[in-house]
């Protein structure tokens, strides 16, 4: 039977510290002067007031661009920061700043699971369109094309099952048809408990010391996408 296979990105077909040592960087560098040119364009000034909505309606662009600066050093997972960061990321992407890492088992695997009938999608905290911008402009190339769905926090946060359940129906399958790949225990938990099957990539660069037994939580776990069998 074909499968669903939905897919967590840093972690998981990428480095954590590419996103943490190039993409946070570069998106807290560039973020004033984007504001500055673009903050009254709908699509900019939308986030912006959606941020300052969060903070108590803070009125000041630059109290905002503070505060959203801060939520990037503290990783902080906002739907409206995402979305900035991604319009920001596109400009690197686009001028040849960076290529976005993939790990060498990701890709080949992410095409033999196309090729054999299987539907890919993409569940990020990450906005959808910098989740685009990404798998665009990998260093394995474009690989758009796998996918049939990216999906970010507007369909829910990645620990809750509701978000799971709200992209089973996006993509008209059962939870049930669905395999989830992720780092994270947690939202590997909500998964499971939406009903979807889980694996948990628990892979060495990014994580030293092996999450095994109870550390676990009865996911499946591999270290590689090559290690992955679907039912």
């Amino acid at each position: 039977m074909s499968r669903v296979i939905l897919t967590d990105i840093e972690g998981t077909t990428s480095s954590i510290s590419f996103v943490k040592e190039v993409l946070f960087p570069y998106a807290r560098r560039a973020l004033p002067a984007f504001v500055r040119r673009h903050g009254q364009e709908p699509q900019v000034r939308k986030w912006l007031d959606a941020a300052a909505l969060d903070i108590g309606g803070v009125s000041s662009d630059n109290c905002i661009v503070d505060i959203l600066q801060q939520w990037i050093d503290e990783d902080r997972k906002h739907t409206a920061l995402k979305a900035l960061q991604g319009m920001i990321w596109k400009s690197g992407y686009e001028g040849g700043a960076y290529r976005a890492h993939v790990y060498p088992d990701a890709a080949p695997q992410l095409q033999a699971w196309k090729d054999a009938g299987h539907r890919l999608a993409v569940y990020s905290s990450g906005s959808a369109p910098a989740q685009r911008l990404f798998f665009a402009h990998t260093e394995a190339g474009d690989l758009t094309g796998l996918f049939s769905g990216f999906f970010d926090t507007e369909m829910g946060g990645k620990r809750e099952s509701r978000s799971y359940l709200a992209i089973a129906g996006a993509l008209d399958v059962d939870p049930g048809e669905v395999t989830f790949l992720s780092d994270v225990v947690e939202e590997l938990d909500a998964a499971r408990e939406a009903g979807m099957e889980t694996v948990l990539v628990d892979r060495r660069e990014d994580y030293p010391e092996p999450r095994i037994g109870e550390a676990a939580n009865g996911h499946g776990r591999v270290e590689s996408f090559e290690a992955i069998t679907l039912e």
